[in-house]
């Protein structure tokens, strides 16, 4: 469906012409989640909240509009692994029910002192592993194009609260391609930064190395306005960038661009036809508009995912170590002495893709393994990172298809995890190598399912490529 309010400089417009209030966006976004509940989007609205904030930012329209923050009107929704003060968070698991959060990620307090409207957190998969959004303790996430599909992961609730038109822009994160293969599958924009342009404080952590807290959006220069308030150093993540943070939104000069794309992705035997189709049309039209369209050869295609798979099953199985039934969250009322305590409170709390990661995780990194598994995989990751960055010193932008196929029916990969993790074959390696990534929505397959197509751009060149997709796209 078209969305009620194409932007957020319409939004604003529309307010300051006095023929729009804030309240009446939070109450249509509030309706909307209302007639959509059915598709599972959101675990919590926070109804009260987002009236009055609205309410604030009227009357502060009224009495003094010259004071307005500057992303006034900005109705957003935050996936469940990303914390919000006095707020629960879960990261849609039994083992953190009840739990509250005593702090706001800075990405998210960040958008909320800009004058960002928080309206609910959306369901994920569970700890944000997964490619489906159905390993959820709260239930599957379903697509709005078609209900019996589902909408990709683990972001598929933040990808469906802006498909289904509930808010302007959602926060996921984006450990192997969980903001852009959803965005892919419901037809939206999905954005992951270059690793460390915004703080991973107050994300819950799956893979240290690779999670990034990624927006999506209806267009391009939306994700633009909101990571130019997100992104920038903080003091309580020692990973993120120091770079300073430009205004995304400015347009810079257009000129011709030289894109790479991998033939060994475009013809992968796992490419849907459809979609291997009209990513190569859409190929041919950057190149009828005067950008240089190249093939490169890249050697790693199919080895990307299992070195991913072994790399950030180990990092989880030590970043989930901490929910133990002891410190917080979900302890067993079965249990008998300490022991007992973490083994029956860790098996109620999770679930089995969580469980199945932590077991693979721990194996890899097991005395007698490392070297076999863990080892090999980090050398591979280095491989990939160098042969990548090099395509990049030649080429302004690499062009992948965003997913092998559109969005499956609800059920079909749940006997076979290493299908459903090929799903993910086309985004990991922007996650490996930390570069930016973006999804385009491109058009719907024959099956009425949307397909989208991505673009990875160098380090720190979140502008570039942000600012090209909004000149090649109609919803800049």
């Amino acid at each position: 469906m078209a969305p009620r309010f194409p932007s957020l400089s319409y939004i604003q417009e529309q307010v300051k012409s006095r023929s729009l209030t804030v309240t009446e966006v939070v109450e249509y976004y509030l309706e909307r989640i209302e007639a959509t509940k059915s598709l599972n989007t959101y675990l919590e609205v926070y109804t009260h909240e987002a009236l009055e904030a609205a309410r604030q930012q009227d009357q502060l329209i009224s009495q003094n509009p010259e004071q307005l923050p500057p992303l006034f009107g900005l109705v957003i929704s935050h996936k469940d692994v990303i914390c919000y003060k006095d707020h629960g968070v879960q990261g849609a698991s039994k083992i953190l029910e009840n739990f509250e959060s005593q702090f706001s990620a800075t990405a998210l307090d960040r958008l909320i002192q800009a004058g960002a409207i928080v309206i609910g957190r959306t369901n994920c998969d569970e700890f944000a592993m997964g490619s489906d959004n159905s390993h959820s303790a709260f239930g599957p996430v379903r697509n709005a194009a078609n209900p019996k599909h589902v909408p990709g992961g683990s972001s598929g609730g933040s990808a469906v609260s802006v498909q289904s038109d509930t808010c302007l822009v959602a926060l996921g994160s984006d450990t192997g391609g969980s903001v852009r293969q959803p965005a892919a599958f419901c037809g939206v924009f999905g954005f992951k930064p270059t690793y460390g342009r915004i703080s991973r404080h107050g994300l819950l952590a799956y893979g240290s190395s690779f999670d990034q807290i990624g927006l999506l959006a209806h267009n391009p220069t939306d994700i633009a306005r909101t990571l130019s308030f997100a992104a920038g150093q903080d003091e309580y993540d020692a990973t993120v960038s120091t770079a300073p943070v430009p205004d995304y939104t400015q347009q810079l000069k257009p000129q011709p661009k030289r894109i790479a794309y991998f033939p060994s992705a475009f013809d992968h035997p796992a490419l849907d036809p459809e979609v291997s189709a009209h990513s190569k049309d859409f190929a041919a039209k950057l190149a009828a508009k005067g950008h240089t369209i190249e093939p490169v050869e890249f050697e790693y295609i199919d080895a990307m995912v299992p070195a991913y798979y072994v790399m950030t099953t180990a990092e989880a199985s030590s970043n989930l170590s901490r929910y133990d039934g002891i410190r917080y969250g979900h302890r067993s009322a079965h249990a008998k002495n300490l022991i007992d305590t973490y083994r029956k409170s860790r098996t109620e709390g999770f679930g089995p893709e969580v469980k199945r990661r932590i077991m693979l995780g721990t194996f890899v990194l097991s005395a007698g393994y490392y070297d076999a598994y863990y080892g090999q995989a980090q050398k591979v990751r280095r491989l990939i990172h160098d042969r990548t960055l090099a395509i990049l010193e030649t080429y302004d932008f690499i062009l992948m298809p965003t997913t092998p196929s559109t969005a499956w029916v609800l059920g079909d990969k749940q006997d076979d995890p290493t299908a459903m993790y090929l799903a993910d074959i086309f985004t990991v390696q922007a996650n490996m190598v930390g570069i930016p990534a973006i999804s385009i929505p491109l058009v719907n397959h024959s099956n009425g399912l949307p397909i989208g197509i991505q673009l990875m751009g160098n380090r720190m060149a979140e502008h570039e490529l942000l600012d090209f997709v909004r000149q090649i796209s109609k919803k800049g």
